[in-house]
């Protein structure tokens, strides 16, 4: 096509001795951050991440966990939907707490960033290992959405406590039972959309994959050492000309 193509932006990374994962906290950081008031930037996809952009600290990304993954897997193992839409079902069940003290006892929740995860952890054969007997199905589902909502919460106070504002991108931005269980969770933080910023939360991360190409095709790094744990910044994606 004679297109100038950039990838590698996690191998490199990973390279680099980083995660590889998160990538965006560096879009985040410049296009999202606030000099005077500390924010968080949560993305829910498959797996949620938080981007903590606290002035006057380096910028800290990982992931907390499940948002979406579970959730959806549950629906369609059950119903053959491919997501719980607006989160209608798991709003009809009642959250078990004896499995959900089972899935919080994860030892993923209580290390320490940088970390990253993924669906090959967070599965249903995860959640089939925790499964108590004679759980109703709308149950499992109540359950994993307030997982996902607790966990999320849990990772913000415990690393950034000072932050008001949280803004969502991702396509679990759509579950409003969700984001009315990170409401619940955080009642003294602002949670909204990253709408509220003017970015539209569905494309967050494709403009921020775009904008880790133009940093590559400028000669910059785009990488955040403070994020993934890499040993330094790195401009090693690959970047090929006429593909």
């Amino acid at each position: 096509t004679g297109i100038t193509t950039v990838a590698d932006f996690r191998r490199a990374d990973v390279a680099a001795h980083g995660q590889g994962a998160p990538l965006l906290p560096a879009l985040h950081a410049a296009a999202l951050a606030d000099p005077a008031i500390p924010r968080a930037i949560l993305n829910l996809g498959g797996i949620g991440n938080l981007t903590l952009l606290v002035p006057g600290r380096d910028v800290i990304g990982f992931d907390t966990g499940p948002a979406n993954c579970l959730l959806d897997a549950w629906a369609l193992c059950q119903h053959g939907a491919a997501r719980d839409e607006g989160g209608a079902w798991a709003r009809s069940g009642t959250v078990d707490s004896d499995l959900l003290a089972r899935c919080l006892d994860d030892p993923y929740f209580a290390s320490l960033p940088p970390k990253s995860t993924g669906r090959e952890v967070f599965n249903l054969d995860w959640l089939d290992a925790r499964m108590p007997a004679g759980i109703a199905s709308a149950d499992v589902q109540a359950t994993l959405l307030a997982l996902s909502a607790h966990t999320i919460a849990d990772a913000l106070r415990a690393n950034a406590p000072e932050v008001r504002e949280v803004y969502a991108c991702g396509g679990g931005v759509h579950n409003a039972a969700l984001m009315d269980a990170l409401r619940a969770e955080l009642p003294n933080v602002r949670v909204d959309s990253t709408a509220a910023l003017g970015l539209d939360p569905d494309f967050v991360e494709a403009a921020g994959f775009a904008w880790l190409a133009r940093a590559r095709v400028a000669g910059r790094p785009g990488n955040l050492p403070s994020v993934t744990g890499a040993r330094g910044q790195i401009g090693r994606a690959s970047c090929r000309e006429r593909v």
